[in-house]
């Protein structure tokens, strides 16, 4: 029989957690990127304050919880799996090898528990959320990835046309699950760090996802590596700025990083002269000397497309820069894997 200690113990934790729960979970429950976290922080908070009366709750508790997939790592393994997210191995498409086809170890997504989302998947783990991407037009080829995943085909196929206005940006609402997805052209690093230090900083919210990336346009028009450095570290500033004074967790931020460019297929030579395999690896020594990255210190976790476009090797891009829609199918799964384990890491 419980005592009246431990009742007024058990009175006194529901009064202390679960009215500022019900106060603030309308609004967690608007984003499923931040309810998963937070409801797994009050389930241990309560188990915690609890455990002294009630033993065996906290681990009834936890057992209880159960995330997106139901074979997603432990907090112990998540470093090391969102390290190994990029590991997905390339073969020819059935049937016939018509195109190009990816997917992750059969041993590995058994480990870390990496899934390709399904559209109802990736709706509930997007719930409520505003996802904006900005860059420039490999940046415009990742959205469209994300519409497909989101919308049923008529609808995606409908929207590709607006999507790819020269140079505009678009906006997509999916209204059942409050999802807002906003592309904005922004093909030099000056337009990101304007967007950061102005644009969202003046806005009501911030995007819960912001997927940034550039350097193509700097390439070709600049072409000076050291310069793409500098206006990187403006970036990185302007991103972790936007960061610290937030009352809320902060935007889940990703960086894009630079394809693989095959010389011989650029459809200009002003491309074939500037965008070359030394320029091209100068560029990205900058994006890993210059602290942008989270590995580094920096704010924004990589999308490494410059590996999964050498994975997916020539046959998958016309131009010999823009790639077909398999690599950004793969680069948007692993950022939605990143997703669930970075939710995972802030609890």
């Amino acid at each position: 029989m419980v005592s009246a200690a431990a009742q007024v113990g058990v009175l006194a934790a529901c009064v202390v957690l679960f009215v500022p729960m019900g106060l603030a979970g309308w609004h967690l429950s608007r984003n499923k990127v931040l309810f998963f976290s937070g409801a797994l922080f009050v389930s241990l908070a309560v188990g915690v304050h609890l455990s002294p009366y009630l033993p065996s709750l906290p681990h009834l508790l936890v057992s209880s919880f159960h995330p997106i997939r139901p074979a997603a790592p432990s907090s112990s393994s998540s470093a090391s799996c969102i390290s190994v997210l990029h590991r997905v191995s390339w073969a020819d498409a059935e049937p016939h090898g018509g195109g190009r086809a990816w997917s992750w170890p059969p041993s590995l997504a058994a480990t870390c528990g990496f899934a390709r989302l399904t559209r109802d998947d990736a709706s509930t783990l997007l719930n409520g959320s505003w996802v904006m991407v900005a860059g420039d037009s490999q940046a415009r080829l990742l959205v469209l990835a994300l519409l497909r995943l989101l919308l049923d085909p008529a609808a995606a196929a409908a929207a590709e046309p607006e999507l790819f206005r020269r140079h505009s940006d678009y906006h997509a609402a999916v209204p059942a699950r409050g999802i807002s997805v906003d592309f904005i052209w922004a093909p030099f690093e000056s337009n990101l760090t304007r967007l950061l230090r102005e644009d969202l900083r003046l806005a009501p919210r911030t995007p819960d996802v912001l997927v940034l990336g550039s350097g193509l346009w700097h390439m070709l028009h600049v072409t000076e590596a050291s310069q793409y450095g500098d206006a990187l570290a403006s970036i990185a500033d302007a991103a972790n700025s936007l960061r610290s004074p937030l009352p809320v967790p902060p935007p889940h931020m990703f960086w894009l990083g630079l394809p693989r460019l095959v010389n011989p297929m650029l459809n200009t030579d002003a491309k074939k002269e500037h965008m070359n395999d030394t320029m091209l690896q100068a560029y990205d020594r900058e994006v890993d000397e210059r602290c942008i990255l989270r590995r580094d210190g920096g704010p924004f976790r990589l999308l490494d497309v410059g590996k999964l476009t050498r994975g997916c090797e020539q046959q998958c891009t016309a131009d010999g820069m823009h790639y077909n829609g398999v690599v950004y199918d793969a680069v948007m799964h692993i950022m939605l894997n990143a997703l669930v384990i970075e939710s995972q890491q802030r609890i």
